[in-house]
């Protein structure tokens, strides 16, 4: 028996995407200086890099490698948010052709956000933006939080938040969830469908919120996660203003992986994950990996320090039950690891 305490890491680290390749864990995530737009200007010698990047033997100890990401063009904004990364091992003309993906966001503050792509061989990077973004910004100026998914036949998604106006069918303004297939690892296919519109109040981002002109009572669905369980596909998702302890974890569920999903249920409050007063703030924008026994699932997501002066990793068991998946915390005492295995590196 092994233990480890929440925060798993002591630096600044919000939107924390962990991944397992040949028996090392990656994490990375979005960095102080990416999440308040300071990244520094390309010098005339070196690029600068963005996106912190961990690494952990065991599941128990973090270290920090270096930032992830070769900084593409500065006119395309100083903030970065909620890096993923996909590695992606396919055959061409007889040969392996491993690599692996970082999605993320880049723009100006909350506006003008696009979608962006960027490769590496290897896990530590570095990544280098392939030049051009993912959905064209004229025609969908904010888009943020992507994540990839592979379905059992090799298909890759790719989810992602944007922003919608209309309140028809009960539906509320704000941002919320929309997914489309990949042609490639690098361009979408054009099929998109939305997945989940906010529909209760404690989704609510900010009452009279200026946007596009107009003022709207603002909510927010960010951050998907999907994972396929027992033949039905759920996606995760933070909800609410991501400064506040209203901020939570909940979850749609589909029987197909372009939905339509449903998150019926939760009118009352994220089911997931969700503040604990004077212990844990603003629990969310989870992903989910498998633990070093290669069987219990863990949900991995940030939350705030009590003086809320920044957010850092936390995991905790995922919980799957008749009535849908729930999580083993937010915890802030020890917690127990069984079956390490040994990894080399």
């Amino acid at each position: 028996m092994q233990t480890y305490t929440n925060p798993v890491y002591k630096g600044y680290f919000a939107d924390p995407f962990l991944w397992q390749h040949q028996g090392v864990y990656y994490a990375i995530g979005t960095g102080a200086a990416e999440a308040e737009g300071t990244v520094d200007e390309v010098s005339s010698t070196k690029k600068s890099r963005v996106f912190p990047l961990l690494r952990s033997f065991d599941f128990l100890n973090w270290d920090f490698v270096d930032n992830a990401l070769l900084r593409p063009d500065p006119a395309l904004g100083d903030n970065f948010w909620a890096p993923e990364v996909a590695y992606c091992d396919r055959f061409q003309r007889g040969e392996a052709h491993r690599q692996f993906y970082l999605y993320y966001s880049v723009g100006h503050g909350d506006k003008n956000h696009q979608l962006r792509v960027a490769t590496s061989d290897t896990p530590l990077g570095p990544y280098q933006d392939i030049g051009e973004p993912l959905i064209d910004p004229n025609s969908c100026s904010f888009a943020i939080d992507p994540h990839p998914f592979r379905d059992d036949d090799g298909q890759w998604y790719l989810f992602y938040a944007r922003d919608f106006l209309d309140t028809s069918d009960g539906v509320r303004a704000g941002t919320a969830l929309f997914v489309d297939r990949l042609q490639t690892m690098t361009k979408l296919a054009g099929e998109g469908k939305v997945v989940l519109r906010a529909r209760s109040d404690w989704q609510r981002f900010l009452a009279n919120r200026l946007m596009y002109g107009k003022t709207y009572d603002w909510h927010t669905l960010e951050g998907p996660c999907v994972r396929q369980h027992e033949g039905k596909y759920y996606c995760f998702y933070s909800g609410g203003r991501w400064e506040t302890e209203n901020y939570g974890v909940d979850y749609g569920v589909a029987n197909n992986v372009m939905g339509p999903y449903s998150d019926a249920g939760n009118e009352t409050g994220p089911r997931v994950l969700k503040s604990v007063p004077d212990f844990v703030r603003g629990p969310g924008h989870n992903s989910i990996v498998l633990g070093p026994d290669g069987n219990t699932e863990y949900v991995v997501y940030h939350a705030w320090t009590n003086n809320m002066d920044k957010r850092q990793i936390c995991l905790d068991k995922l919980i799957w039950t008749p009535e849908g998946p729930l999580c083993q915390g937010p915890t802030w005492t020890p917690q127990r690891i069984t079956s390490l295995l040994l990894t080399s590196n």
